[in-house]
């Protein structure tokens, strides 16, 4: 469906949400008045009060009484879900965080893929494969999704210095994350890596962040069982 086939306030909010993701408006930007989106898009006041209810309602803007309308920010999320950077985890032990570099590279997403990122299958992405270790013991196999909508800077980054999840949480603020924890037994290649044996017990995370209009990445995390166990902390 094309934007001009949207209902009135379905554009407005639709050209608010591309100017965010586009990088035009950043969080803490006003947003134009009710009375200048109404003329840009020759509406009612009463549609445009709509679209920005809406928007303040999906956590994109924040409304402030006497002083309009600003975009909010995104990582929001952060004092109520602790998403944790595996090297911050790690320092936090007392130990050496180490990664190393196993695949950076485009990919297109297959059907299973375009329906977690709500694209058509074909669309592109980005796929890095990275191990990380701990005091050189192998401890995480992180097989991760990139949308480049969210993060197009994603493949030039150097992630001997960086992680994934500490880059996508400055560059894809993050709005929104689901994720399941399983049992499974070690591949092949799971075992090489992790310098495990085929089929010995692990722990696996799969994890999908939303920043802004985007589902910004999926990644498949796995642990040795033996190595690891999962922490966090939530506040209501």
């Amino acid at each position: 469906m094309t934007e001009t086939r949207m209902p009135a306030y379905e554009q407005v909010k639709a050209f608010v949400k591309r100017q965010i993701s586009s990088g035009t408006w950043r969080a803490g930007n006003a947003v134009p008045s009710e009375s200048a989106l109404q003329q840009q898009f020759c509406i009612s006041r009463m549609t445009v009060n709509r679209a920005m209810k809406e928007l303040a309602v999906e956590g994109v803007v924040t409304r402030v009484q006497g002083s309009g309308t600003v975009v909010a920010q995104l990582h929001r999320i952060s004092t109520t879900l602790a998403l944790r950077d595996i090297h911050e985890e790690i320092t936090e032990r007392g130990h050496r965080h180490a990664t190393r570099v196993l695949a950076v590279e485009p990919a297109k997403a297959d059907a299973a893929l375009a329906q977690v990122f709500k694209v058509r299958a074909g669309t592109r992405l980005f796929h890095t494969v990275l191990l990380h270790l701990e005091d050189e013991v192998a401890i995480q196999l992180e097989d991760r999704y990139v949308n480049p909508a969210a993060a197009p800077g994603y493949l030039g980054v150097n992630f001997n210095a960086t992680t994934p999840t500490s880059y996508l949480l400055e560059h894809a603020p993050l709005t929104k994350a689901s994720y399941s924890i399983e049992a499974g037994l070690a591949s092949m290649s799971e075992a090489r890596h992790l310098r495990i044996k085929r089929g010995d017990p692990c722990l696996v995370m799969t994890r999908s962040t939303v920043s802004g209009p985007h589902v910004a990445s999926f990644a498949r995390l796995v642990h040795p069982g033996m190595r690891y166990s999962f922490n966090g902390t939530f506040q209501l």
